[in-house]
């Protein structure tokens, strides 16, 4: 069984971000999208204490995560109770949505591994909309240093993204 909790803890750090992202395109909720990613993870760790094999994780926490949403959005009288999931293939596209959540998961790695200086002016820019001399002001530096810092960002942002493609294609 120690095997088991090993590979739950290895699939909870190799895809919690990418469902939490996932759920958002159904949920919107960031608070409730972690409580739906979080008990899935708890029936994937059940079920797997009961000795019942999963083939693929990553496809039973995507399909578990989707159903979870839409149970939760039928509950609250949000899409109407006779849709089934393949109603909304037209709306939500799965393997769209799965593609881009581990793609922004990817990006927000990296993101995240930015200096924290850097990381600040970067999000203030790009996430929040802020000029550069708006940034200088809040952050009390220069509008060249935000520059400079938003700069540095996007030349590692895309080195990490050459690297990412060529692992895959290359």
């Amino acid at each position: 069984m120690n095997e088991a909790k090993k590979n739950i803890d290895d699939s909870f750090r190799r895809y919690y971000r990418p469902l939490c992202l996932y759920a958002m395109h159904y949920l919107r909720d960031i608070d409730l999208v972690e409580d739906v990613v979080q008990d899935c993870f708890v029936e994937l760790w059940e079920r797997v204490n009961t000795e019942k094999e999963i083939i693929n994780v990553k496809a039973y926490l995507y399909m578990m995560v989707r159903n979870r949403c839409l149970d939760t959005l039928k509950k609250d009288n949000q899409i109407d109770c006779n849709v089934s999931p393949s109603d909304l293939a037209g709306i939500i596209q799965d393997e769209e949505a799965e593609e881009r959540s581990l793609i922004e998961a990817r990006l927000w790695t990296a993101i995240d591994s930015l200096p924290e200086k850097c990381r600040e002016v970067f999000l203030l820019s790009k996430r929040d909309g802020l000029k550069y001399k708006e940034i200088a002001d809040k952050l009390n530096i220069s509008t060249k240093t935000a520059e400079n810092q938003v700069a540095k960002a996007m030349k590692v942002l895309k080195e990490g993204t050459i690297k990412i493609y060529n692992f895959f294609f290359g």
